[in-house]
């Protein structure tokens, strides 16, 4: 835009002289005073073109300087927007990690209660032939006894086998319990104490797995007692009841021996 008011201050400066030396080769064809009044149009003229001129490149001068501060302010707008941009990059960042971190906390959370509730839900039980649901509890308890008898403390099994029985009266560790804890007894020789026991299973379960090795043992006990008769007839009943069991063909043995 300076540019061009240049060229239009110059071009507007030959038309001047031009009228100029225009106006002097004809002046004896006007008198003095039409030719001052020319004089003074044109100089009129060129003061105009001047001033006009020195106001467009003034304006000039004020639109670059304006054109230069508005680039500035949108290169600093620009600037900023980056500086946000990384902040809003960084804050989304963090919160996609916060949210993983969240999500496996959760999920550990979840875990552990699932576990703690597992330890109070009932578990399937497979045992001596029988299939049914046990509490966690029941059936720590019940292996806990059995791993004393095992270990061969018969006293101290006869007392875990009988708090097992008064808490858990329905369990189906019953018949079990009380072949083992018929068993305790008979190790201890409290012969009387483990028929009963042997006797309740078989009222409690006749086809238990354990019931012909329960009958046996009443023999046993009855044997060890000195009723002969009674063990006699304890042993028929059994080959009658069992006659496919092992427990049978030992009472058929024992029997041989009672003649």
């Amino acid at each position: 835009m300076e540019i061009d008011a240049v060229k239009m201050f110059r071009r507007t400066a030959v038309f001047v002289l031009l009228c100029l030396g225009a106006a002097t080769a004809g002046a004896g064809l006007f008198d003095d005073e039409e030719a001052r009044k020319a004089i003074l149009d044109l100089r009129q003229r060129v003061d105009a073109v001047r001033l006009e001129s020195e106001q467009g490149a003034s304006r000039a001068g004020e639109d670059s300087a304006s054109f230069r501060r508005s680039l500035l302010e949108l290169q600093n707008q620009i600037e900023t927007l980056r500086s946000e941009m990384a902040k809003i990059r960084g804050l989304n960042e963090q919160l996609s990690r916060d949210v993983a971190d969240m999500q496996r906390r959760q999920k550990d959370i979840v875990q552990g209660v699932d576990d703690r509730l597992r330890q109070f839900e009932p578990v399937k039980v497979s045992l001596d032939g029988r299939e049914f649901l046990a509490e966690p509890a029941e059936k720590r308890d019940y292996e806990a006894a059995l791993a004393v008898f095992r270990k061969g403390d018969f006293s101290a099994a006869q007392t875990f086998f009988v708090d097992f029985l008064k808490r858990y009266a329905q369990s189906g560790y019953g018949s079990s319990a009380l072949f083992w804890l018929g068993n305790a007894q008979y190790a201890t020789r409290d012969y009387k104490e483990a028929m009963i026991n042997f006797r309740a299973l078989i009222a409690r379960d006749q086809e238990h797995l354990r019931a012909p090795e329960a009958v046996l043992s009443i023999a046993n006990c009855q044997i060890e007692l000195k009723d002969a008769r009674g063990a006699r007839k304890t042993l028929e009943d059994l080959i009658k009841a069992y006659p496919q069991s092992e427990a049978a063909g030992a009472a058929k043995e024992r029997l041989s021996r009672l003649k």
